[in-house]
């Protein structure tokens, strides 16, 4: 007898609907799983066969044969431990007939509970789309499956319970859907108003976070680069539902969601260690290639301290930067990760950190300070919107007891500016002015007689690049939506030129 259930796998962050037939024939008791599976599909026979046991069914002393189709794709992870046992309940007629309107998923504990699976969010959508109306789930991902809208999600603890459920003797509850509405605001680490001083490093701050641009910050050990860079997701706008909902879909992917929130409501903030690897930096991995820490700052920041040290690394973010996505290419085939990213880096001035300080002395030559500044390239700087020096703060700053304007001030004139910019496409594929293309530009950011006059004569002083000058005009369009004006302005060209590198610190870089 041939039992067939439905469950499903993972390529990248979409789901894939699986069969699971399992047969039962005469012969040798054996016990195969076939269809491509991974070392964790394998040892889903002993998980199966202990769980059948210790749940009190019986384990058939007959040849036993699980296929996973389709037979060409590659099954990674735990999650067919639920449909395999299920189908081989119902192939020796200890279960009633399955319900083919439904998906199950779920790792098998050797007593016969269900253990919590990653990726759960995508393969319930993808369920969802297929026209299934249910999807039996661990009672501990059950709160992540029911974002899905569309689909009954019923939370399972043990196989028996389950069974008694589908044999009609018991029955489960389907799990109430999720609402962010009762979501509590997301608390921050680090506020604005807790940072002294650096009124200029702030005003930088207020226009990539309206509109998403990324930023540079150059200074001495101490002046507060790494505070003012975690302060930075308090001034961003709130994520919508459907942000919300692909940020959750990658950290469910990624085996990072927290178990107490099913749904990421702040803003990413991602600052991995100048020693993490590049699989670690934008995704890969044996088996099912994963996110990386670029693809984890979707939505929010990607914070790169000590900047320099990452070294030839860096080179890889020059497309994701530009494209906004990832594409990774490997053996077993090629997965498209999202990047749309606000990159924030920090770098001291040189090896020691004390170059241009005003108080203590550099103690580095000027070819150690070159070439460490050299160990950033051109082309990585010039996707770089705001280039912004931090000097040491004065004591007198530090001690002063005026508390200084809050991140929630700050966060509602940013919000302003991106309600212009939303208004103006009203396309769900721009969010903020750094997602403009040649043709948007184009169509928003001219400026007037006397700003083209300017742009024109820092094309040809500052030496811009073609990048370079659209990068201005985009940062210009950001300063004019804060303002409130619909054209850009000779101040609003003005002031995005100050944050771009003068010539001469192209040069030495």
């Amino acid at each position: 007898m041939v039992a067939r259930i439905m469950s499903c796998a993972l390529i990248g962050l979409e789901g894939v609907l699986v069969t699971v037939e399992v047969d039962i024939a005469n012969g040798l008791p054996a016990f195969h799983v076939v269809g491509l599976g991974d070392a964790a599909v394998q040892e889903s026979r002993e998980r199966v066969r202990a769980a059948v046991r210790n749940s009190g069914y019986n384990f058939p002393t007959q040849r036993v044969t699980a296929s996973l189709a389709p037979s060409d794709l590659r099954k990674v992870g735990p999650a067919y431990d639920l449909p395999i046992a299920l189908g081989l309940l119902a192939a020796t007629n200890q279960l009633a007939t399955l319900p083919r309107d439904a998906v199950f998923l779920g790792e098998l504990g050797l007593d016969g509970t269900l253990r919590h699976i990653d990726g759960i969010l995508p393969m319930v959508a993808v369920a969802r789309d297929a026209g299934i109306s249910t999807a039996y789930v661990p009672h501990e991902d059950a709160r992540e499956a029911a974002l899905v809208e569309g689909i009954t999600v019923i939370p399972v603890h043990r196989i028996a319970g389950l069974v008694a459920h589908i044999n009609g003797t018991a029955g489960l509850e389907p799990i109430v859907p999720h609402s962010i509405e009762h979501d509590p605001e997301p608390a921050f680490e680090v506020d604005l108003a807790h940072i002294q001083g650096q009124e200029h490093v702030k005003r930088a701050l207020e226009i990539a976070a309206a509109g998403g641009h990324n930023l540079l910050m150059t200074g001495t050990p101490g002046s507060g680069k790494t505070m003012m860079a975690r302060a930075l997701v308090s001034i961003l706008p709130p994520l919508s539902r459907d942000e919300a909902l692909e940020v959750t879909r990658i950290f469910s992917v990624a085996g990072l969601l927290p178990r107490h929130t099913p749904l990421i409501r702040a803003r990413p903030f991602c600052a991995p260690h100048h020693t993490t690897s590049l699989a670690g930096l934008v995704g890969g991995g044996a088996g099912r290639i994963r996110p990386g820490m670029l693809s984890l700052a979707h939505r929010g920041v990607l914070f790169l301290d000590e900047l320099p040290e990452f070294g030839s690394r860096l080179e890889v973010l020059r497309q994701p930067l530009e494209d906004r996505s990832i594409t990774l290419s490997r053996a077993s085939g090629s997965v498209t990760f999202p990047a749309s990213i606000m990159l924030v880096a920090a770098q001291n001035p040189c090896p020691c950190g004390w170059h241009g300080d005003t108080m203590r002395r550099c103690q580095c030559s000027t070819a150690a300070v070159q070439r460490y500044q050299a160990r950033i390239s051109g082309p990585l700087l010039d996707r770089i919107d705001l280039h912004v020096a931090v000097p040491r703060v004065e004591h007198e700053r530090l001690v002063l007891r005026r508390p200084a304007e809050a991140s929630q001030v700050v966060r509602a004139r940013v919000c302003e500016a991106r309600a212009r910019q939303r208004a103006r496409w009203g396309d769900a594929t721009i969010t903020c002015n750094a997602d403009m293309g040649p043709a948007e530009l184009r169509d928003s950011g001219v400026p007037d007689d006397a700003a083209q006059r300017l742009l024109d004569a820092a094309l040809r002083q500052l030496g811009l690049s073609a990048r370079g000058y659209y990068r201005v005009l985009k940062l210009a369009r950001t300063i004019a939506d804060l303002a409130g004006v619909s054209q850009i302005g000779v101040m609003h060209v003005g002031e995005a030129l100050q944050y771009r590198p003068t010539a001469r610190q192209r040069d030495a870089v």
